[in-house]
């Protein structure tokens, strides 16, 4: 079981299970919404996410017709997004938790848009849009 919060901790979360599909994503939309080279994302059963506080200061930002990226209003930290195509699943942004993770990434994907500074170091594979 993982713990984590927002930036402000306005928001607070639980997540009780392992997570899965763990990756590192370069793609643009995900490099802006981090403000960095990547995000690490992980997937989880929605029925084992639940908010302990906060649910409510989240704000929806629909970036195409399947997918909502869900941040904290106050603080603006990226939360977690939903997929229509995948409605029982969440993403969260694995910054977020709090404790140490015993599940690691397993990829890096959409390498085809990275930014032209970042550099990977690491033996994953790498896949040019998702994998």
């Amino acid at each position: 079981m993982y713990n984590g919060s927002c930036l402000c901790g306005a928001i607070k979360f639980q997540v009780r299970t392992e997570i899965k599909d763990i990756v590192y994503c370069h793609c643009s939309l995900c490099r802006k919404a981090q403000g960095s080279a990547f995000a690490v994302n992980g997937n989880l059963n929605l029925e084992d996410f639940e908010f302990l506080s906060g649910e409510d200061n989240l704000t929806e930002y629909k970036s195409n017709n399947e997918q909502s990226k869900f941040f904290c209003k106050t603080c603006g930290s990226p939360v977690m997004s939903k997929n229509t195509l995948h409605p029982d699943l969440v993403r969260i942004r694995l910054g977020l938790i709090e404790s140490d993770i015993e599940e690691r990434p397993g990829a890096h994907i959409f390498v085809s848009s990275k930014a032209n500074w970042d550099e990977i170091n690491d033996e994953l594979p790498q896949f040019e849009a998702s994998k």
